[in-house]
């Protein structure tokens, strides 16, 4: 949203009267504006140059307000102040008039054929007898500079260019020449340079050289001359030093070229709208000619008022009130739509000013009805539809295997979707159009010019980011990619894939092998041909040749696996062997990721496939629901636990069933049964269409007799003597607890385990005997450190083999490799040689 900067004491000299903080803030609120920040020029220049650069600078009180970017009517203070005087019925809303010149012809502005290929669009106009003041005046300037920021989209839409008509005379001319034919002094310079030389001097001015790239590489620059052959203005970069506008300035030509020409007469009725109010007669502007190559002409500023008709039912049903045809009408006109009921039903005719180009549907007006209205004073409404939230399907399944890949000792890795096309291709040993990658049009660095196709690229990225860390290396990340799809309305799709790398001194394919065999295990498909998995051999650039296999489910491929080339791995800077897995899940769904979900999706669904079909289960799901009476708090009780998770007494929209059970209620339910008030006030929203609904599917049971104590505890299933229950009950907890007494006398078998472990040093020159010290060190409850010797490696180097029993409850071979492996200085990595249970 843009911000617009006011002097407070301006701004409220402006509206009449004085405001707090609290008020002014309430009343931008009120209007759809916010208040952004209340500070003064000295605090802004203080807070980014620091205090020595503010030392001179004005301490007045400035208002930051934010505006909506389609509001350009509020982008300076003569706008802002004229919005809310009508939107506090202080004023009525301005009418703007095109005027002819009282003496003479319009003011022409020729275009010529030259200009089709720079900027083809010219329109004009004049500010007659204006009266400038240094406040109107910086209000002017500022606001050329916000129309250039938004809708002019930095000068590459439109550019605007004010001129004094005193000291130039018509008619004027738009053209295009070569830069170097192009000569003349611009604005705030003291002698007169060439296009070329312009381009070469703002190449450096903090301002200017933001707009030099739009006309820069083209053959011929636009140029706007006078009858004299006196330059105007070289658009979009610089005005003329010869017209420019002064505080004595009494007469101003505005002139807007741009590429369309839809923005450039909104931006001209922009400027002239909002600072006609300075002229001898307020609100007037006087038109310009415009001349095409073609012959055709044209008057500026075209000012039209356009006129649309809604119903005061379709706004007070979006919005949500009841107010009358009058009342709307009203709320319109404070929002400088001038509106009347036609008389017509509930017809209301609007007029939309020029001032207002943000107005394109009927759904503006409404929201302006709506912004008059107060969002505050829109009543709260129960929804007419209640749901019960679900989570997504694919989403579901893909936490589920994080949580199990986490336990399998893999860390989760979470990486940018956007990526280089060199990491997708290049290193990947790949061409880019094999990719099917979408590309961003407008790249803003060389690190995100494409949206990811492939996980790997991320996870090696993060392993080169951390290969000083201790060996080995096992990362996983489950998250998006996209492709290209042509039966997508948008040319592309998400996919989900699962990708993991392993990365050691050996490459561990076992490992990575190991770790698809476990994720198949929790999506429950076999290992098995044709409706289970299997991996057979593959080529593919990027792993190993002879090292990788393709993954089948159910005949079709889902991913690969394998040991990385070296290429690939010396690309992504990193020395060691790397072994990966990539598949997508979304073939494990029971139904398509994009699918609506409309029923609840249990835990068992989500990981439900069609690796193995299963026999359906042959017994019969029932129709029948018992409650009870609903006149007893505990029919309603049990109503309450029926519609704890449900909207209605069967699937997803009302039917006879609730119209049957919302009779059986002698009257509305208490707050203490909060499912079944819920329920009920939705349901008694229905009595006019209860006729018309569907007729129920299940049948419900209630029973007329409240329930007694006595068959709250009555066993449907079990024996019709009581007393041989109540008996049989008393002997199985006597015996249970009995058995308990005598097991807890017995001691607790604990279970060990026997562990070698081999423990590398960092090179020849460590000292092992402080290494063999350092591990000894390592003291934990269940941990018995016994014999070790020295073994050699090769190269005079040697390994400390060194076994320990260890209670299984309570130390871990992880648990102790990282404790070892923390004395960085003197152990490289940790390896169990044998492991055997006690």
């Amino acid at each position: 949203m843009p911000t617009v900067g006011v002097k407070r004491d301006l701004l409220f000299k402006a509206l009449g009267r004085t405001y707090t903080d609290e008020e002014f803030d309430e009343l931008c609120f009120e209007f759809g504006l916010e208040l952004d920040e209340i500070t003064s020029e000295k605090e802004i220049i203080s807070r980014e140059q620091g205090d020595s650069k503010a030392s001179g600078a004005s301490d007045v009180i400035l208002y930051k307000i934010d505006v909506p970017a389609n509001r350009y009517d509020l982008l300076c203070l003569e706008g802002l102040v004229r919005g809310l005087q009508v939107f506090k019925n202080k004023l009525e809303a301005p009418r703007y008039r095109r005027v002819s010149p009282l003496s003479g012809e319009p003011q022409r502005l020729i275009i010529t054929k030259e200009t089709a290929a720079v900027r083809p669009h010219a329109v004009a106009a004049v500010l007659r007898n204006i009266t400038f003041t240094q406040e109107r005046y910086d209000s002017f300037i500022e606001l050329q500079e916000k129309l250039h920021q938004n809708i002019c989209r930095k000068r590459s839409l439109v550019a605007i260019g004010t001129h004094d008509l005193d000291t130039i005379s018509g008619p004027f001319k738009y053209t295009a020449k070569p830069p170097g034919d192009i000569s003349f002094k611009p604005l705030n310079q003291t002698k007169e340079y060439t296009a070329t030389q312009l381009m070469s001097l703002y190449k450096t001015d903090s301002q200017l050289k933001h707009y030099l790239h739009i006309i820069e590489d083209k053959p011929a620059y636009p140029v706007i001359y006078d009858s004299n052959g006196i330059v105007l203005s070289m658009p979009p970069i610089i005005n003329g030093d010869h017209s420019k506008i002064t505080l004595k300035t009494k007469n101003v030509f505005v002139e807007c070229t741009a590429t369309d020409l839809t923005k450039a007469k909104i931006v001209l009725d922009m400027m002239v709208t909002m600072f006609s109010e300075y002229c001898s007669q307020p609100f007037t502007v006087e038109e310009a000619e415009v001349v095409y190559p073609d012959g055709k002409t044209c008057h500026y500023p075209e000012l039209a008022y356009r006129k649309e008709k809604l119903s005061s039912d379709f706004v007070n049903k979006k919005v949500g009130i009841n107010e009358s045809t009058e009342t709307i009408a009203r709320l319109l006109t404070k929002m400088c739509l001038r509106s009347e009921v036609t008389g017509v039903g509930d017809e209301i005719e609007v007029e939309i000013p020029p001032t207002r180009s943000d107005v394109i549907h009927a759904c503006d007006i409404m929201e302006d009805a709506a912004m008059a209205y107060g969002f505050n004073n829109i009543p709260y409404t129960t929804p007419r539809t209640y749901t019960v939230a679900n989570q997504f399907p694919l989403n579901k399944l893909t936490e589920l295997l994080r949580i199990d890949l986490a336990a399998a000792g893999f860390t989760e890795a979470l990486n940018f979707a956007l990526c280089s096309t060199e990491d997708i291709a290049d290193k990947l040993g790949k061409k880019i159009s094999e990719t099917r990658a979408v590309h961003i049009a407008n790249p803003k660095t060389a690190e995100f010019q494409v949206a990811r196709t492939t996980l790997l690229p991320g996870l090696l990225k993060t392993l080169a980011a951390n290969r000083k860390m201790p060996l080995p290396l096992k990362l996983f990340e489950i998250s998006d990619v996209v492709l290209k799809d042509e039966t997508k309305d948008v040319g592309a799709r998400n996919s989900r894939r699962f990708c993991a790398v392993y990365y050691n001194k050996s490459p561990g394919f076992e490992v990575i092998h190991g770790l698809l065999d476990r994720t198949m295990q929790l999506l429950e498909v076999k290992s098995q041909r044709g409706d289970g998995y299997h991996i057979q051999a593959a080529d593919d650039s990027s792993f190993f040749p002879g090292r990788c296999a393709e993954i089948l489910v159910g005949g079709k491929s889902v991913g690969r696996l394998g040991v990385l080339h070296p290429d690939v791995i010396t690309r992504f800077e990193l020395t060691m062997p790397c072994s990966a897995l990539e598949m997508d899940i979304e073939p494990f769904l029971g139904h398509p990721a994009e699918a609506t979900l409309t029923h609840n999706v249990p835990l068992q669904e989500v990981v439900e496939h069609r690796f193995p079909s299963q026999a359906p289960s042959s017994r019969p799901t029932s129709t029948k629901t018992v409650l009870g009476d609903m006149s007893s708090a505990a029919g309603l009780k049990a109503l309450d636990d029926f519609l704890a998770d449900k909207s209605y007494m069967e699937g997803f929209g009302a039917t006879q069933a609730d119209v049957a059970m919302f009779d059986a209620i002698p009257s509305a339910p208490s707050s203490a049964f909060c499912h079944v008030s819920r329920w009920y006030k939705h349901v008694k929203t229905f009595v006019r269409e209860r006729a018309n609904l569907p007729s129920a599917k299940s049948q419900i049971i209630l029973d007329d007799a409240a329930p007694s104590d006595d068959d709250d505890d009555m066993d449907l299933f079990g024996s019709d003597d009581e007393e041989d229950s109540a008996e049989a009950e008393r002997l199985k907890e006597q015996r249970i607890a009995e058995y308990a007494a005598k097991k807890s006398k017995k001691p607790a078998l604990i279970a060990k385990s026997s562990i070698l472990l081999d423990v590398k040093p960092w090179d020849d020159e460590t000292d092992m005997a402080k290494l063999e010290e350092r591990v000894r060190s390592v003291a934990m409850e269940g941990l018995l450190w016994g014999q070790s010797k020295l073994v050699p490696v090769g190269y005079g180097i040697k390994k400390l083999q060194i076994g320990c029993v260890v209670e299984d409850d309570k130390v871990g071979t992880d648990l102790l490799e990282e404790a070892i492996t923390a004395f960085e200085d003197y152990v490289q990595s940790v390896d169990v040689a044998a492991f055997n249970k006690i």
